[in-house]
């Protein structure tokens, strides 16, 4: 791990692989998970959902073999408030009521005391359809001869431009053409979705559930029931999961138990199962993205054209953003002196499209790493000019501006990243090695490379806007705890901010703990999302600490140089004279950020996470499957808070990548999930994830939580194009969409006799 260029003094706490703070509750079940808990007299919820894509409600009937009289019944009628989820834009209703836009869109709710009734209860709802006319690709939805949303079907669209494309194509030595696509991915997270909700009309609302952005949940919540902020709390429970499944669809499940439990009169708790899970809820965007690539003699950029388009399904939940985050990646850690970039999220009547990891940025920069790579195989220069001297020639660096104009004032360090993960890869012996040994082998070798970045935190303004609120505060028994609606599902945020307050107290690890995530108790500081904790929120938690001891010294006498004891004194002094020990502050901007949403133009993010990753894979010709073998992961991550969590965090990246590359295929017909069981969505298991090597090196961010930048998205999005590269390295022929089946293979690899059928961007 490198320390080149550490700005900040040694570290006792953060830097340490302390153990994490819910560790050992998980570890010998003392962890309460949402289906663990249970409430006095409580009933059960169960959801009766659209059987087809798109219609009109003609009928609701209900089997009289049922003792309804038993079931509580909420239809869109029984909402209080607004029949709406509050996201970005609210078209997303929380119970059909005229119209269904997808397969399993839920139309109407039953609660019961036994949960075993509630199976046969939903079969015999009866629900006649006019059906309409469905859409379910991108090409259908911008063809627009059918309108299922708005006026167009366009969900956003965002247009990026830099410099002078149309002139440039005439200077160009080289053209090159390509086109790209990615599939939907679910989840997977180890715990479904699950909530419990409780009503009175004194105190309005409260939900126990798991999720990720308690205050994403308030809102919706607030907006449903017409209820005032006091009367809506929302409590994480622990949350086996999420990575971003359960950043917008816990709204839409926290409303219904909460209809239900205002009905019933009686707490409700509605946990899915598998099937429901997987077939009911968001799943990543599928794309489609073209390049058309102008280059000059020597291989450099010239300029780029994209169009990048993305299914967002049947309504718009955070297609805008994960287009924003797409468009803001789609042309690479790579200087090119002009650019037209077009993006469009269409609607489809597919299950709405939400937040997964990476959120827009694996999809565009796979199609911009395999492009890298069909440019080099399609370029014919001299000297020839391979996959990783095409990248190191035009890598962005300190004082170049990238696609939106920023000016890269921090060190980026590619030029290292590429050259430590083709040592430890040792990549160039070994694409020569295999390139003779595959001659003779029908189990053909290849190695690929990615190269990226991911910004880190929200885009442009968007942490302005938010304007998030986080501190600390000091009880009575002597414990300092971090107030956050930041929240804990496996990643480390507990560990890595209660080090954060721990040394800049200059206390011990053991004495901070976390304030449940319980918007009756916790500040608003700002959804878990963006790989935004570590950097953004950690720097306020530091700033507020520092903040605290200022005044603990102006107040209550405490020494420039102090022991836990002579700490502890003091905050016994001032909650004397003052009530209470607290200090809460909020978001600041780094100095220099500029961002122009209109042009799309200047500081898209504050700090970027740079990485160069390698892939080893094998292609067996026989058996047309493929398989990672080996695995190189380099990346600069800022100050590197937890050694272990963040590896844990990059390996965990990397096997859901594996997945996304080669076998998690989502299977739809008729715009329904076919394969929504764990039998037939295969995901990679251990014997499929190969050894992965994670290398950090760290230049800490002057205004990130003790120098932290963005980690948690960063590893899901190179290794995907660094395996297909791999890939055609192996096998000649270029993979152009993901996931990559045997199948697939087979349809290729079998043609080999018929060249004619095969295609590759050729340059012009």
């Amino acid at each position: 791990m490198s320390t080149a260029a550490t700005t900040r003094s040694q570290t006792r706490i953060v830097g340490a692989p302390v153990p994490r703070k819910e560790g050992i509750d998980k570890l010998v079940g003392r962890a309460q998970y949402v289906d663990d808990l249970t409430r006095e007299g409580m009933f059960y919820g169960a959801t009766v959902r659209s059987t087809i894509p798109r219609g009109l409600i003609r009928s609701i009937a209900f089997d009289p073999h049922i003792a309804w009289c038993d079931f509580t019944i909420v239809t869109a009628k029984d909402i209080p408030g607004k029949n709406h989820i509050q996201l970005i834009v609210a078209d997303q209703p929380c119970l059909a009521e005229t119209q269904v836009n997808h397969c399993d869109e839920p139309i109407l709710l039953l609660a019961h005391p036994d949960k075993h009734k509630l199976l046969a209860a939903v079969a015999a709802v009866h629900i006649e359809y006019d059906p309409l006319p469905a859409v379910f690709s991108i090409e259908e939805s911008e063809s627009q001869k059918e309108i299922i949303l708005g006026e167009d079907n366009l969900i956003k669209s965002f247009l990026l431009e830099k410099g002078d494309v149309d002139s440039a194509w005439a200077r160009a030595a080289h053209i090159v053409e390509g086109e790209y696509r990615t599939g939907p991915q679910e989840h997977l997270y180890i715990e479904n979705n699950g909530m419990i909700a409780e009503w009175s009309a004194e105190d309005g609302i409260t939900v126990w559930g798991s999720l990720q952005c308690p205050y994403y949940v308030h809102k919706t919540l607030r907006a449903v029931f017409d209820l005032p902020d006091e009367k809506v709390r929302v409590i994480q429970t622990e949350t086996g999961g999420a990575f971003g499944g359960k950043e917008d669809y816990p709204s839409v499940l926290a409303s219904h138990a909460g209809l239900l439990a205002m009905k019933s009169g009686h707490a409700v708790k509605m946990v899915y199962d598998r099937m429901e899970d997987l077939a009911a809820t968001t799943k990543r965007h599928p794309s489609r993205i073209r390049h058309r690539t102008a280059l000059d003699a020597d291989g450099k950029l010239l300029a780029m054209e994209i169009d990048l388009a993305t299914d967002g399904g049947a309504y718009s939940t955070l297609s805008a953003t994960v287009l924003s985050r797409a468009t803001l990646h789609a042309c690479g850690p790579y200087v090119c002196p002009n650019i037209r970039l077009r993006s469009r999220a269409w609607a489809t009547n597919h299950v709405p499209y939400g937040a997964f990891r990476g959120f827009g940025a694996p999809q565009a920069i796979f199609a911009m790493e395999r492009h890298m790579d069909a440019i080099a195989a399609a370029l014919h220069i001299d000297p020839p000019i391979d996959p990783v001297e095409l990248r190191r020639r035009n890598f962005l660096h300190q004082g170049d501006r990238n696609a939106t104009d920023q000016l890269m004032r921090e060190p980026v360090i590619l030029d290292q990243l590429l050259d430590r993960a083709l040592a430890e890869s040792d990549y160039h012996a070994k694409r020569a090695r295999y390139a003779r040994e595959n001659l003779a082998s029908p189990v053909k070798r290849g190695m690929g490379i990615a190269a990226f970045y991911h910004g880190s935190g929200f885009t442009g303004s968007g942490e302005l806007y938010l304007n998030s609120l986080a501190g600390v505060d000091v009880t009575p028994d002597e414990k300092v705890r971090v107030l956050v609606s930041n929240t804990e599902f496996g990643q480390g945020t507990n560990t890595i901010l209660t080090q954060i307050a721990a040394e800049a107290l200059g206390l011990e690890f053991s004495d901070v703990t976390m304030v449940p995530p319980d918007t009756a108790h916790i500040p608003n500081s700002g959804p878990t999302v963006a790989s935004r904790t570590g950097m953004v929120v950690g720097r306020i938690i530091e700033r507020a600490c520092l903040q605290l001891l200022a005044l603990l010294r102006e107040s209550a006498g405490l020494q420039e140089k102090s022991t836990r004891e002579q700490f502890f004194a003091a905050c016994r002094r001032f909650r004397a004279a003052h009530g209470k020990v607290e200090s809460l502050c909020y978001y600041e901007a780094p100095p220099g950020i500029h961002w122009d949403d209109a042009t799309y133009h200047g500081e898209a993010y504050g700090a970027y996470a740079w990485a160069v990753y390698v892939a080893q894979v094998a292609v067996d010709t026989v058996t047309y499957s493929a398989e990672v073998e080996d695995f190189w992961a380099v990346q600069e991550v800022g100050r590197v808070l937890h050694p272990v969590l963040a590896t844990g965090q990059i390996e965990g990246g990397v096997a859901q990548a594996i997945g996304y590359a080669l076998y998690e295929k989502v299977v739809l017909e008729n715009g329904r999930m076919a394969n929504n069981q764990m039998t037939n969505y295969i995901m990679p298991t251990a014997e499929d994830v190969p050894p992965i090597h994670v290398v950090f090196e760290e230049i800490p961010f002057r205004y990130g939580g003790y120098g932290a930048k963005g980690i948690g998205e960063l590893p899901h999005d190179g290794p995907a194009p660094a395996i297909l590269n791999a890939i055609r390295d192996a096998t000649g022929v270029p993979f152009n969409a993901i996931p990559l089946l045997p199948e697939d293979l087979f349809a290729t690899l079998a043609a080999r006799e018929h060249p004619e059928n095969l295609w590759e961007p050729v340059a012009s």
